[in-house]
């Protein structure tokens, strides 16, 4: 085995340790979350057992990380991503910027005008509006927020988001299943630029 294999074998145990310990889980936590046994644990941890997938992928899905995270995979040449655009409804085009299943789901998208429907579903949503207004239906409030502008909200509640009028409106848009929200952090109104 070369001398950079074997550090980046090496280097995987420490990692693990530093993402549970980021996270807050015990090992017995893990254990359980995973169905791998404590001792094992540690001993990948501590760099006494060899990471297998076997053990990577459970490990990689209860942090809701890319399995490349756990063994910071060298990088592959070319850093761009190319993305696949998919057509919806006549005028709206979906494009998924993450492609981790289990983990918070990143889309672009241009969604042209449509009927209300409010629907339900698990999870949780985020969205953020790049041009045009959105319309955002919850429960029994109905609100537009502009271009710059944040909704967040569980999506158990009867929800819907379309143009607030006959304009497309552009948007990202993160899902994720419940315990995984956006945090949205702004400077104080006294921090911003003109404020």
């Amino acid at each position: 085995m070369d001398a950079e294999l074997a550090a980046l074998i090496d280097s995987i145990g420490p990692r693990l340790r530093a993402l549970r310990r980021d996270r807050g889980l015990t090992l017995e936590t893990l254990a359980a979350d995973t169905g791998i046994s404590v001792s094992t644990m540690s001993r990948l941890e501590s760099g006494l057992r060899r990471p297998t997938l076997d053990l990577l992928i459970p490990l990689a899905r209860a942090h809701r990380v890319a399995l490349d995270r756990l063994v910071a995979a060298p990088a592959t040449g070319d850093p761009r991503v190319h993305l696949t655009p998919r057509s919806r409804a006549p005028g709206s085009v979906l494009v998924p910027l993450t492609q981790y299943p289990g983990r918070v789901q990143v889309f672009k998208q241009v969604l042209a005008h449509r009927a209300p429907r409010l629907v339900t579903h698990s999870g949780y949503e985020w969205l953020y509006v790049l041009a045009g207004d959105l319309r955002l239906i919850l429960g029994e409030r109905d609100v537009t927020l502009r271009p710059g502008e944040v909704a967040e909200f569980d999506t158990t509640e009867p929800h819907w988001f379309g143009p607030a009028g006959p304009e497309p409106v552009e948007i990202l848009h993160l899902f994720g299943p419940h315990g995984d929200q956006a945090v949205v952090r702004t400077a104080p109104d006294d921090e911003r630029p003109g404020g």
